[in-house]
């Protein structure tokens, strides 16, 4: 009989990627973690991971021994909804996950009523850049710029984000300057946008690598930046510096996993966020 413990270490260090990763997820120490992966490769007689450039990628086997511990891990879940009354009472854990510009500064801002009518509900909020997988079970709804493309759940588009040129309202912010991102976040619209108003003179100093940097370092006064109006226009520490019509549109999509789309829990989470962006 396989040990479920193990198995669940498993998917943690597939999840994380890395050993070290996995400890911060599983609160053990690294070493912990190292031994106990070993103990079940012996065990099963056979590599899981391989290490490429410090990371810690699935082999053939692993593959197939992640696939069947999520679907164990998925069952396992059915059931302690079942056992627990949780699929009639809008209570236990929800995870939700947004870019850490919608999490901060819209999304935990007006979590209270949230929290107050469903006493017994406990979210868990990921501010994250990246994409977490529902498939895998990282995450049960995400919150998602552009339609994914794979690993999507059930998905439905939720608002038009617009965005417009800011800087700092106080002044002395540097008009030439604008705050673009860096490399691997070069393919976003507001990258794409600033990339050719810089090839006019307006390049600075400073590249960032989401939203939530760019509005501090606008904040600071270190330039100027695209930021969603949604946001920026009820900041007075912020100045529209662009006039008329917004510069880009973005959609947001709400991603959901099919397995926990109709439990309770779920759902006020959803009619929360439906009210939250209307």
């Amino acid at each position: 009989m396989m040990d479920w413990n193990a198995l669940q270490l498993m998917l943690a260090v597939a999840r994380a990627g890395t050993l070290s990763a996995a400890a911060r997820r599983l609160s053990v120490d690294q070493t912990t973690v190292s031994r106990r992966l070993k103990a079940l490769e012996a065990d099963l007689g056979t590599a899981l991971f391989s290490r490429i450039d410090g990371c810690l990628i699935p082999t053939q086997a692993g593959e197939r021994a992640i696939a069947a511990a999520e679907s164990m891990e998925s069952s396992a879940g059915k059931l302690q909804e079942r056992l627990s009354g949780a699929l009639q009472s809008c209570e236990g854990s929800v995870r939700l996950t947004a870019v850490p510009i919608l999490m901060n500064r819209l999304l935990i801002p007006n979590l209270e009523p949230l929290l107050a009518k469903h006493p017994k509900l406990q979210l868990e909020t990921i501010a994250e850049t990246g994409n977490l997988s529902l498939n895998r079970r990282e995450t049960d709804l995400a919150l998602r710029f552009a339609r994914p493309q794979k690993d999507a759940g059930l998905c439905r588009h939720l608002a038009d984000v617009s965005y417009a040129l800011y800087g700092a309202a106080a002044g002395g912010h540097r008009s030439d300057a604008l705050i673009t991102y860096e490399e691997t976040h070069a393919h976003l619209p507001q990258a794409r946008w600033m990339s050719r108003q810089a090839e006019r003179g307006g390049n600075g100093q400073l590249r960032v690598n989401d939203a939530e940097s760019a509005l501090a370092a606008v904040q600071a006064g270190l330039g100027l930046s695209l930021l969603p109006e949604m946001l920026a226009a009820s900041d007075q520490s912020l100045v529209r510096m662009t006039e008329g019509p917004a510069v880009l549109s973005r959609e947001v999509w709400l991603l959901v996993h099919p397995e926990v789309r109709q439990l309770p829990r779920i759902q006020a989470v959803i009619d929360w966020l439906d009210k939250l962006f209307k």
